[in-house]
């Protein structure tokens, strides 16, 4: 078993945000699954299938973990999370604009 500090060195941002969208997506998936609708039940099975390409991430994220070692792939995720920050930002701000 490993222990902590180990564990945690192997850590990625991917990772932890696709283990909370997963979490998330099954409870409201769930939740969406037990009313009554047929339209609730078809959001639940949209919000199960946008899971998949978050699974997909999450193996793509292990096995460059397994590759290159967390330390480099955490570095190009927060390269990655920072340039989508600053689309979102420059795209508000042309919106802002208009």
């Amino acid at each position: 078993m490993e222990t902590a500090p180990k564990m945690a060195s192997k850590l990625t941002l991917f990772l932890i945000l696709g283990i909370l969208s997963l979490l998330v997506g099954l409870f409201f998936s769930y939740t969406a699954f037990t009313r009554v609708s047929a339209a609730d039940g078809l959001a639940g099975m949209y919000i199960l299938l946008g899971l998949i390409p978050v699974v997909l991430l999450i193996i793509t994220d292990r096995i460059c973990v397994w590759q290159f070692g967390a330390k480099k792939v955490n570095k190009v995720q927060f390269y990655i999370t920072g340039i989508l920050v600053l689309l979102f930002i420059l795209n508000w701000i042309r919106l802002q604009a208009q």
